[in-house]
């Protein structure tokens, strides 16, 4: 199957587009303005949807997922990306103001509890939230796991996707002088940091076409240009976490703490040729949680787009319906 006739396929499992029904930017009091919107039914079953990155920000097509004339699905741009502003600012933005924003958020919109829906760090940040706030979450959706470890981190800025993709990693690398390459997250950090636009734009597409390139397992080897804008903030956004390990308590931290949310019920959609988040995160995530069921998709890939995997997430939601 080439990629445009999986998109098409994809796009069939979907529900057709919607609009909001309410567009808001809530000011977090710390220089923050998060852009919020609902679309759905308003007195529907809650789902909050946490996108990638950190830095993806959403777009429409997340909407699609979700029967509207069952769930209330509220949406919103994690700080420094998307319509929120500071654009492209670290300044006070953490793991634990992105869970504290959740938290403003559910209570201005006065719901209870949520069903979770995230993928990829939007996964890692829906498991660090029902960790932090079991009693706010009914059920947790996710797709392409990433546990923010040392291990995956290194698999995918060490060289191990790098040998799967031998000429795109060369790309990823070569701007990089040969001294700095023992630790290209660092490297990167130096260049999306140095208070140059154009060098941070530069280096800010360089970082976010490699990770672009890989998220299809139906990749044709054309690097698309993300467009400059989008590209720095996503990869300032999305180095400034890993450079600091998430901003979590040691690595594995995730898998330490799972404990407190195994009552919870949780599907994970895995893409089984996931070269960004390899399926062993999901594996490890779901050993020993009794309510949590694992669905890894064959010929499947990392991006929410692959068709298996945007029939498998629709299934997910429409099996929860009551």
């Amino acid at each position: 199957m080439d990629q445009r006739s999986g998109q098409k396929r994809a796009v069939e499992f979907l529900y057709p587009p919607i609009d909001p029904f309410d567009q808001r930017v809530m000011d977090m009091g710390d220089g923050h303005r998060v852009y919020v919107e609902q679309c759905g039914r308003p007195d529907g079953i809650p789902v909050l949807v946490l996108h990638g990155g950190p830095g993806g920000g959403c777009s429409p097509a997340m909407r699609r997922y979700f029967d509207p004339s069952v769930y209330r699905i509220v949406l919103f741009d994690q700080r420094g990306c998307g319509r929120s502003q500071p654009h492209a600012s670290v300044e006070n933005n953490t793991t634990w103001h992105l869970v504290n924003d959740i938290e403003v958020l559910r209570q201005k919109l006065g719901i209870d509890r949520f069903i979770v829906f995230g993928g990829s760090w939007g996964a890692t940040l829906a498991l660090i939230y029902a960790i932090s706030h079991p009693d706010h979450v009914s059920q947790l959706v996710l797709r392409g796991v990433f546990l923010m470890t040392k291990a995956e981190l290194d698999w995918f800025y060490g060289g191990g996707a790098g040998a799967f993709y031998p000429d795109l990693w060369a790309r990823f690398v070569s701007p990089i002088p040969e001294d700095e390459r023992h630790d290209l997250i660092r490297a990167y950090h130096r260049r999306l940091f140095s208070g140059n636009l154009m060098e941070e734009t530069r280096f800010g597409r360089v970082w976010a076409n490699w990770e672009n390139a890989l998220a299809s397992v139906h990749h044709d080897g054309q690097l698309g240009e993300s467009p400059g804008d989008y590209a720095r903030a996503f990869s300032r956004l999305e180095n400034h976490y890993f450079q600091n390990a998430g901003f979590l308590q040691g690595d594995g931290w995730i898998l330490r703490e799972k404990h407190r949310i195994r009552h919870l019920p949780a599907t994970i959609v895995q893409g089984r040729f996931d070269m960004i988040c390899p399926p062993i995160s999901a594996h490890k995530l779901a050993q020993d949680w009794p309510k949590c069921n694992l669905r890894m998709v064959p010929l499947a890939g990392h991006a929410l787009s692959e068709p298996g995997i945007s029939e498998a997430l629709v299934r997910t939601m429409d099996a929860l319906r009551p």
